[in-house]
């Protein structure tokens, strides 16, 4: 394993986890669902609903009518029945027809406005905490990303905060429309006949039962399968971004075969979640018609015996019941809904409740670094029991290059990954122009720093685009001055559109040189005051080398500069040479100095051992 790989990651990263640095534990991506409080939850996705409250107003009204209009046409047909149709005035039953025609017709328009106010409403909900949701991301730490699969993490922006959306589209309305429509048609019921409501009631008690047997095992399930589907997206993200790497060591079935077993975690679960939740409808249609049929017996029963009751209220009774008994399955249906996307929303929040990197009070803003560092018997470790760095002290003054050698795994990446508080030390200071960097604003400390990585990473979008990345407010003139400095203008210019050129996925109408040099140009634009680079001439040929290597030496004058490198000879004219093993600092000098420690030095050793292999 890399030093980037290994290095940058904490052991559970790589262990599982379970106990830090070892094995064991669940699957790579898998992250445990911890059961939270679900009224919490839906308090907090309300609140953001609730920052739409003319428009949430808009939808109670209208759902509220929509609810009245549906309320009274089984009445108006009981009126057309005893009224009308029973004492043969035909002009009478036309004319409530016509008002019956109005009032249906009312109510789609209705219906169709809450609607779309509705999805409004959800869409605008569902923007702010997606936008919430990726502006969290931001301000998470580098540790967070380098402990999680990214897979799972778009699956949390993507597919939790969809079943919301949809959720919310539905169930909102439905609910006001249940509950309405239940408290009318229980009050019209009374005053139609009581006997009949007790009848109806009888159902209440049945429905109840079975919902909340099976409300038990749905919401289990759901959380299950919103699970697994994070797990499978992970799988596909690594997949599709190891394409080469599957198809170099001819791995195209074997990992078929292991998304099969994963895809087929996901349709073992969601098929429960599915067959659970859908035995709702059944069971509340079962007793619903079993209402149905006793309200129609008792009701013909009265009829025939003259019990006060008349074939009109009768047949309004039967739609009234069904009206009664409809928001009873509506409900029991919605909360199999709510409970998935609480699921959901359970997921996204638990990132959103993580401690952001920028949560503490903002430190110091130094007016422009100078570049002087200082690290001080600096310690860090992720398990206490197996250190990464131990001791770690030297000083690099301003414009000063300092390179960083030794075997993998040394501790030379995570020197620069505290120094740019990717992550912070366990023990011991580390400064900044005499400043310690933990009493530094974060963001104001990273301004003053510019990277060079090993692996070049683009964006989509124009070549323009990717250098101004380096400083936003820059104009087109300071960004192709840039890339001249860089040694890149030549070959951009080259380019079908120029700086307009589109880059594709990761840059891959490019050459890893040419990304390289794009990097180089980005961190030349930001004009850092320390620069970090990490092997960034490992993956080039040799003339592409030293195109690199001249745009560095552009970039690094007058800047303190800390160069990781396996090359020696590019960094022979370092001011001072750090060799690392195990996490310690063994040597430091110049080349000339270390070489003179002779045999017995360890940089003496790697830098004869480069010479015998080159020759």
């Amino acid at each position: 394993m890399s030093e980037k790989q290994g290095m940058n990651k904490p052991a559970f990263a790589m262990a599982g986890p379970g106990t830090p640095g070892q094995g064991g534990g669940q699957p790579r991506g898998s992250i445990k669902v911890r059961p939270k409080n679900t009224g919490a939850t839906i308090k907090r996705i309300w609140n953001y609903l609730n920052k739409q409250r003319s428009a949430l107003f808009i939808v109670y009204l209208f759902t509220i009518l929509s609810a009245a209009i549906a309320l009274a046409g089984p009445y108006l047909i009981g009126v057309a029945i005893d009224d009308y149709i029973v004492p043969g005035d035909y002009t009478g039953l036309i004319r409530i027809c016509l008002v019956m025609l109005a009032l249906y017709l009312a109510g789609s328009m209705v219906t169709w406005v809450q609607a779309y106010v509705m999805t409004s409403v959800s869409q605008k909900t569902v923007l702010h905490l997606r936008s919430d949701l990726f502006a969290k991301y931001q301000g998470l730490p580098v540790q967070f990303f380098d402990t999680r699969n990214n897979g799972e993490l778009m699956s949390r922006a993507t597919n939790d905060i969809e079943n919301v959306s949809n959720t919310l589209n539905q169930s909102v309305t439905q609910l006001i429309n249940s509950l309405v429509t239940l408290i009318g048609s229980f009050i019209i019921m009374i005053s139609l006949s009581v006997s009949l409501t007790l009848v109806a009631l009888i159902s209440i008690p049945l429905a109840l039962i079975s919902t909340r047997q099976i409300v038990k095992l749905t919401r289990i399930y759901f959380k299950g399968q919103q699970q697994q589907l994070g797990d499978l997206n992970g799988m596909i993200e690594e997949t599709i971004s190891g394409q080469k790497v599957v198809k170099l060591y001819r791995r195209e079935e074997t990992e078929t075969v292991r998304f099969k077993e994963i895809s087929e975690k996901l349709n073992t679960v969601g098929i429960k979640a599915q067959i659970v939740s859908g035995m709702m409808g059944p069971v509340m249609n079962m007793i619903n018609n079993l209402s149905f049929a006793l309200i129609a017996a008792v009701g013909g029963w009265m009829v025939f015996n003259n019990e006060m009751v008349s074939v009109g209220i009768v047949v309004s009774f039967l739609n009234y019941s069904k009206q009664f008994g409809r928001p009873i399955s509506e409900l029991a249906n919605q909360y199999n809904l709510i409970q998935s996307a609480v699921a959901g929303a359970e997921r996204v929040f638990e990132i959103m409740d993580m401690p952001s990197e920028y949560d503490k009070e903002p430190g110091k803003k130094q007016t422009k670094i100078q570049g002087s560092v200082r690290f001080d018997q600096v310690c860090f470790h992720y398990n206490p029991e197996k250190p990464i760095l131990s001791n770690i002290s030297f000083k690099a003054q301003p414009g000063e290059k300092i390179a960083l050698v030794g075997p993998t795994g040394a501790g030379k990446t995570t020197i620069v990954n505290l120094l740019t508080r990717f992550y912070d030390t366990t023990s011991g200071t580390i400064t900044v122009d005499d400043e310690s960097i933990q009493t530094l604003d974060k963001d104001h400390l990273r301004k003053q720093l510019g990277m060079v990585l090993q692996d070049a990473h683009v964006f989509s979008g124009t070549i323009r685009e990717n250098i101004r990345f380096g400083r936003l407010d820059a104009s087109d003139n300071e960004v192709e001055h840039a890339a001249q400095l860089a040694n890149a203008d030549s070959f951009i210019r080259r380019l079908p559109e120029g700086y307009d050129t589109v880059l594709s996925a990761e840059g891959g109408n490019l050459s890893h040189g040419q990304r390289q040099l794009l990097t180089i140009a980005r961190a030349i634009l930001a004009e850092p005051a320390i620069l970090i680079l990490d092997e960034a001439t490992s993956s080039v040929d040799t003339r592409t080398e030293m195109y690199i290597q001249e745009a560095m030496k552009t970039l690094m004058q007058g800047r303190t500069s800390f160069v990781i490198a396996h090359r020696l000879s590019t960094i022979q004219d370092a001011d001072r040479i750090l060799y690392m093993e195990h996490g310690c600092l063994m040597e430091q000098g110049t080349h000339e100095e270390l070489l003179a420690l002779g045999p017995e030095g360890r940089y003496y050793k790697l830098f004869n051992s480069q010479f015998h292999q080159a020759i």
